[in-house]
């Protein structure tokens, strides 16, 4: 009867289909730095192929999960930009349950429905200066209107 027991019980401590077992969304904190500091009042669009979503950063933001990655791009107010493309990770966990109690059906939904798959949950976006397009300077011969030749 032990014998029948011990395989039953580590069958089931297994995760598992995560899409029965873990939520849909994920909440993610993104900050946005330049120059090593961190920096305010900065928007920033994140998006995946389940949607978009608007944080002010510094700021936390609830995306959908999901198997492909989440674009994050900011801005601030014509002063600095930057953009990240964040992967997200299958849960060993889960990617393990799913092949041995599923035979690996349980994977391929959790795929498509991105459950089981993390984005990181602090997203840091490296700012760079916008820099505006260089200012000729006058030519003080062209502005005499005196030929050189």
């Amino acid at each position: 009867m032990s014998r029948l027991l011990l395989p039953a019980v580590l069958l089931a401590s297994l995760p598992g289909c995560a899409t029965l077992t873990e939520p849909a969304t994920q909440t993610i904190f993104v900050q946005a730095v330049e120059g090593h500091r961190p920096i305010a009042n900065v928007g920033c669009l994140l998006a995946n192929d389940a949607g978009r979503w608007y944080v002010n950063a510094p700021g936390r933001v609830t995306v959908s999960r999901r198997a492909w990655p989440l674009s994050v791009d900011c801005r601030k107010a014509g002063e600095a930009a930057g953009y990240e493309v964040v992967a997200s990770r299958a849960g060993a966990g889960a990617l393990w349950g799913n092949v041995v109690v599923s035979a690996g059906v349980g994977y391929i939904v959790d795929r498509n429905t991105g459950a089981g798959h993390d984005y990181p949950d602090t997203i840091t976006i490296v700012m760079k200066r916008l820099v505006d397009a260089p200012v000729a300077e006058a030519d003080p011969v062209a502005a005499a209107g005196t030929p050189i030749y």
